[in-house]
């Protein structure tokens, strides 16, 4: 009598494919690569695994990684926003402007920064939602608009925003503490805080389980009664506020903003997005995979100048990953339409 193996008993009883299904195939492979890629950078050249490293590839995550959280809610909803980068530019130049130069208080000074985003957040939303223009024209008109506007308010000159040595300066601390010389990257909690949230928000609440359905069939979701409208344009509020957040976290960390900077930050958040699992067509985001994306991205833009490959090459790396992360996605649905 032939012997009968119970596939799916065996799969239940090895822990590591239960491990892998619980976490998803693409965070864990995402997760392996992160491990690999810094332990080969580390290999290659040992200055790389030093704390004032780890310090930098945290520096890189922190801008990166908040405007990728929130094009996390736009690409699920069957979105795109290609503006976050300029605006991140938009809010810092602007904000960082009144502060220093119409002495604005710091405090509303760092409001007007999230507030900005929200704005072309809320542009974005209205103008996809409600004048249904496509995503990408949309937001690539918010990408020129946001980055004349930055321009124009600072006189295409470059804003310095006040320093950690000034009183004014008390906001760096917030994503980086120096400690008698010891950098401390507070930045990488309120990271975490800030993806613990929109977790929460995407998987457990009312909102966020909209963003998904209308992401996976809008049609279906707007028949059962749902606002799709408000809630794709509350999907991409979310995206503009992170990243006027964004511009905050990139001036504590930099000091100096330049007009028509900003530029590629969104294609480092959105290979961040796609690498970590979420769908290019909607309908399913992962937070917690974007981050672990967000962390391949910073440790690939950090780690390449210790092997020799200079700025140029982190821009063509970032393409190839970018498209590779896009093929992988592509390829996982067709997988599944074949199930």
């Amino acid at each position: 009598m032939a012997k009968i193996t119970n596939t799916e008993g065996a799969v239940k009883k090895n822990p590591l494919a239960k491990f892998a299904k619980s976490v998803g195939t693409q965070r864990l492979i995402a997760l392996l690569a992160l491990i690999i890629i810094y332990l080969v950078f580390g290999f290659i050249n040992p200055a790389f695994r030093s704390y004032a490293t780890l310090v930098n590839i945290f520096d890189a995550s922190y801008y990166i990684g908040l405007m990728a959280i929130g094009v996390t809610f736009a690409i699920t909803s069957d979105g795109i926003d290609l503006s976050i980068g300029t605006v991140l530019t938009c809010s810092a130049l602007i904000s960082g402007q009144l502060i220093t130069k119409y002495h604005l208080p710091v405090a509303l000074g760092l409001l007007v920064c999230i507030l900005i985003g929200s704005l072309f957040g809320l542009l974005n939303g209205l103008m996809v939602s409600y004048m249904h223009l496509p995503p990408f024209i949309a937001t690539l008109g918010s990408m020129m608009l946001s980055k004349g506007l930055g321009s124009i308010f600072t006189k295409a000159q470059s804003v310095t925003w006040p320093q950690s040595s000034q009183a004014e300066g008390w906001f760096r601390n917030i994503f980086k503490i120096n400690q008698n010389g010891v950098l401390i990257p507070t930045g990488f909690i309120l990271l975490i805080i800030v993806a613990v949230i929109a977790s929460i928000v995407l998987n457990k609440t009312r909102p966020g389980r909209y963003i998904v359905a209308l992401g996976s069939n809008s049609e279906a979701t707007r028949l059962s009664g749902v606002n799709i409208a408000k809630w794709r344009t509350l999907a991409y509020i979310i995206s503009g506020t992170l990243a006027g957040l964004a511009g905050l976290a990139y001036a504590s960390i930099y000091s100096t903003i330049l007009p028509g900077g900003g530029g590629g930050f969104e294609l480092d958040a959105i290979a961040g997005v796609v690498i970590g699992g979420t769908s290019m067509s909607g309908g399913y985001g992962t937070i917690s995979g974007t981050l672990i994306g967000v962390f391949i991205m910073s440790v690939l833009k950090t780690g390449l100048p210790f092997v020799g490959l200079q700025s140029n090459w982190q821009q063509a790396v970032t393409g190839v990953v970018l498209v590779f992360a896009v093929f992988m996605d592509v390829m996982n649905r067709q997988k599944k339409k074949k199930a």
